[in-house]
């Protein structure tokens, strides 16, 4: 999807050469990079972009200064994106702890297309670390959109349904939304929405936003104003004297107060911001440190109970001593990992072996259908150890077609029950879905109930759309490890080196926190919560009925098998939305225990919790809502589509909005059909899941006699490329022979009965 994108990124800038701008042009016109320069990446957005999509070059021209245009015969499939001229925006950033909130509030126009004409615009948006969509909201003259969640339920009702191209993430970070129809020459409002978080490495906290434009959105006439303005907030929360440094834009401090940092930027300029905002700020402390804040819900929170946030830094200290490893590497080697998945996994193994110290040791288990050991027993992490089993990865194993993982991670987790003085750890990598999930993880909690005290920690990686990433999160949960993931195979590498760094400097192990054990008002969203790393803070949130504790500590086992206690300082806020910075991590656990347990109630927290803060989830659906705008005589009460010139009138919101629903955003919950077809992550075709849940459903009993020589999955991939009329009818036709199969069976069984 990413390379057809750029493509017609890259169509759309031809066409562009045919727009006639004036004598007095500002910029010159975009042109494609030349053929040895071209780079897919470079012609996907780096900040948010607006683009008119162009089906029939026709249209394409100068809205204000109509020209001669070569005529053109046919239409272009797929269209050409042509990106729009951007005439202002403002970036406003708010950062609490290691959470960012961002809105982008721009102006767009329809330069590239004749008034009497129109097409649709499609919108990206490139987010930064973890990014989430938060919301979308569009202004036209006539029009207005914006996007909303709602319940599973209630999106079957709907009956408009949006092409995938239509609503999507273009990348895991990059989303796109399509609004149709919009006349040439018009100017678009927008506000778009979204959260990320903020890297942090050695005591100090980066923010990167995206915020680079291209040349080809400035404005091409030199008297269009174009001003640019950055407003940027920070709450550190429980540290204070914070220090900032390392910033991309000449700010101006606007105010500080402790924890609180204020900084502004604007001004005229000549062309758009050509840098990311990038921003760092340092916490004071050398030591472990933490604190919790309190707070009271809103009136309009559906939960009443006091929400609470306690926070761990590992401060900034060098040469903190950890933990001596015992790891082992657990790799799937299915058909499916063959090529860039497997690959990548390789060198990342490798890049982590020599990360551990001579003391430490490690061993490597690759599983399909068979399991593989390097070594039947741990390994010495010693140059020529390493070196050997380097050559042993790179050997050609004999790849099965299945994915049984649990033989694997028993025979690790056996291999790891002795290992005092050290802290016991498994690296599971998979991009395939297996049907014992629940076993696994039921497996895993008992373990950990009677286990000693440093029992295995499980860290996971999940490569791609296939495997069930929220079985990945509940098996790491359970077992106090971290989890990854690579949706994107170009992340592959980048991903299992931030997975293994965090695991591989844990600084402090078997954490509690006091009151929790003496409290049964006090939930806490992660049921076992996870060891600190020097590489990351750790943060721990939940609800409290009743009074919170007046005092708190956290104990936990350093890296010198040392107990430590360390005291939490409680603060009372009101200038921080707890329930806003905590909402993507409670939907995401409570998510896999929502799988885990099959737990319907808790499928419908979520959906609430996702519907009222805006962050998507499996259990909730997003939507477009269109609403027309009516001009309406301010001396009258009269409605009128079209105001007489001169006329005092004012625009009003339609009373019934259209909805369009978009296509699910979630990575669902693996895909058991693919993983046994051993489809390689990334060069899936895309599949209506509506289209392959209906096909499904009609043809579980005719497939085998009307496809003997092919497979459900052949007729998902043949039949998701029709309309929706055309699905719906093969859907009744394969029901109808399904039934005619269904009433020959019980002919053949009660042939009495006929």
């Amino acid at each position: 999807m990413a390379e057809d994108f750029a493509r017609a990124v890259e169509d759309g800038l031809k066409l562009g050469k045919r727009i006639y701008m004036g004598k007095d042009r500002a910029v010159q016109p975009p042109k494609p990079l030349p053929l040895m320069e071209r780079s897919m990446h470079f012609y996907l957005p780096s900040a948010p972009m607006v683009y008119a999509v162009i089906s029939d070059p026709r249209i394409v021209d100068n809205p204000d200064i109509p020209s001669y245009q070569p005529h053109v015969h046919g239409r272009l499939d797929p269209p050409a994106l042509i990106p729009l001229q951007m005439n202002g925006v403002n970036l406003d950033v708010d950062c609490y702890g290691d959470s960012a909130f961002v809105q982008v509030s721009g102006m767009w126009r329809v330069h590239c297309v004749m008034r009497s004409r129109s097409c649709d615009c499609r919108i990206a948006v490139p987010m930064g670390d973890e990014g989430s969509i938060l919301g979308v909201e569009i202004d036209l003259p006539t029009k207005s959109y914006s996007t909303e969640l709602i319940g599973v339920e209630e999106s079957k009702g709907i009956q408009n349904i949006a092409r995938p191209e239509d609503g999507q993430f273009l990348k895991p970070h990059i989303f796109t939304l399509t609004i149709p129809k919009i006349d040439g020459g018009t100017y678009i409002s927008m506000k778009l929405h979204w959260s990320q978080k903020l890297s942090y490495n050695d005591g100090k906290f980066t923010l990167t936003v995206p915020f680079n434009f291209p040349d080809f959105v400035t404005p091409a006439i030199r008297q269009i104003p174009k001003k640019e303005r950055i407003q940027l907030n920070v709450n550190s929360g429980i540290a204070s004297g914070i220090v900032y440094q390392a910033v991309s834009h000449p700010f101006q401090e606007s105010k500080r107060n402790g924890g609180h940092i204020g900084l502004l930027y604007e001004a005229n300029v000549m062309t758009w911001s050509h840098t990311d905002l990038s921003f760092s700020y340092g916490v004071p402390s050398g030591n472990i440190f933490g604190g919790a804040l309190l707070q009271s819900p809103s009136l309009y929170d559906i939960d009443q109970r006091d929400m609470f946030c306690i926070c761990l830094f590992p401060g900034s200290q060098q040469g903190k001593k950890v933990f001596r490893k015992e790891v082992i590497f657990v790799v799937d080697i299915s058909s499916s990992m063959r090529g860039r998945s497997l690959e990548s996994t390789k060198n990342a193994i490798n890049t982590a072996l020599s990360k551990l110290s001579p003391e430490d040791s490690f061993n490597i288990i690759a599983f399909s259908d068979e399991t593989f050991l390097y070594c039947t027993s741990m390994v010495l992490a010693s140059e020529e150890s390493i070196e050997n089993a380097s050559e042993w990865m790179s050997k050609e194993h004999c790849e099965g077609n299945g994915t049984n993982m649990l033989i694997p991670l028993q025979k690790a987790v056996e291999m790891l029950s002795s290992t005092p003085g050290s802290i016991p750890m498994v690296f599971l990598v998979t991009d395939g879905t297996v049907e014992d999930e629940r076993k696994i993880c039921e497996w895993m909690d008992k373990r950990m109930k009677n286990g000693g005290s440093l029992c295995p920690r499980i860290h996971t990686l999940g490569i791609g759309k296939f495997c069930n990433h929220h079985f990945l999160r509940m098996l790491a949960m359970l077992s106090r490890g971290e989890y990854g993931a690579a949706c994107d195979l170009d992340t592959i590498d980048s991903q299992m080196q931030k997975l293994f760094s965090k695991g591989l400097s844990t600084i402090l192990a078997n954490i509690t926190i006091d009151a929790f054990d003496d409290h049964e008002q006090i939930e806490v969203y992660s049921s076992c919560i996870p060891d600190l790393s020097s590489e990351s803070p750790l943060t721990i949130c939940g609800r409290c009925q009743g009074s919170f504790p007046d005092t708190l500590k956290a104990k936990g086992i350093l890296g010198d098998l040392s107990n430590v206690i360390i005291d939490l300082k409680i603060e009372k806020v009101m200038n921080i939305s707890l329930d806003k910075i905590s909402a993507r991590q409670q939907i995401d656990l409570l998510t896999a225990q929502a799988w885990f347990s099959e737990n319907k109630q808790l499928e419908e927290k979520v959906a609430k919790l996702s519907i009222r803060t805006c962050n998507i989830s499996e259990y909730s659906r997003m939507i477009l809502l269109e609403k027309g705008k009516i001009e309406r005589d301010t001396d009258t009460t009269e409605a009128r589509k079209v105001p007489k010139k001169g006329d005092a009138c004012k625009l009003l919101d339609s009373a019934e909005p259209k909805k369009i629903l978009l296509q699910i955003l979630t990575v669902g919950f693996g895909d058991l059909l693919a993983t046994a077809e051993n489809i390689c992550p990334g060069s899936e075709e895309e599949i209506l899941p509506e289209v392959a849940e209906m096909l499904n459903k009609a043809t579980s009993n005719c497939c085998g006699r009307l496809c003997r020589h092919c497979c459900c999955l052949c007729c998902i991939r043949c039949c998701s490329k029709m309309s929706n009329q055309c699905s719906i009818l093969l859907t009744q036709l394969c029901g109808a022979v399904a039934c005619v199969g269904c009433s020959q069976l019980c002919a053949l069984c009660c042939p009495q009965e006929g």
